[in-house]
């Protein structure tokens, strides 16, 4: 598949200081397994319907879901936000998080994304 998204390194080095640090076992590659959260999400995939590029479907399953519950992706998209330069905005590479109409954000409707704070 040609249109696999694909993590750079310089994004990687930006998201690295909000992982959790590993225990007992190496963690699988992170790059790719974040890669795969991404384009799993982005394109409204099933996990079981992912690229085989990416790996075994239950490895961005489980960390997406580990991640979830430690609230990681939480410290990630906040920490992201604090450093904008207007510390209330981040970009992220899908449509599907929210929509903006006139101006008025309108949360999504999955219990597993990460709602930001209010803008004010």
């Amino acid at each position: 598949m040609s249109n696999l998204y694909w993590l750079t390194e310089a994004q990687m080095e930006r998201l690295r200081p909000y992982f959790p640090k590993s225990r007992g076992r190496a963690r699988v590659d992170d790059r790719r397994v974040l890669s795969s959260i991404i384009f799993i999400n982005r394109n409204g995939l099933r996990w079981c319907d992912a690229p085989s590029e990416y790996g075994p479907p239950k490895t961005p399953y489980n960390r997406w879901k580990r991640w979830s519950d430690m609230g990681i992706f939480a410290q990630i998209l906040m920490g992201l936000a604090e450093q904008a330069p207007d510390n209330k905005t981040i970009s992220i590479p899908s449509h599907r998080n929210c929509v903006s109409t006139a101006g008025q954000w309108t949360p999504p409707t999955s219990k597993h994304i990460v709602r930001p704070p209010a803008c004010g």
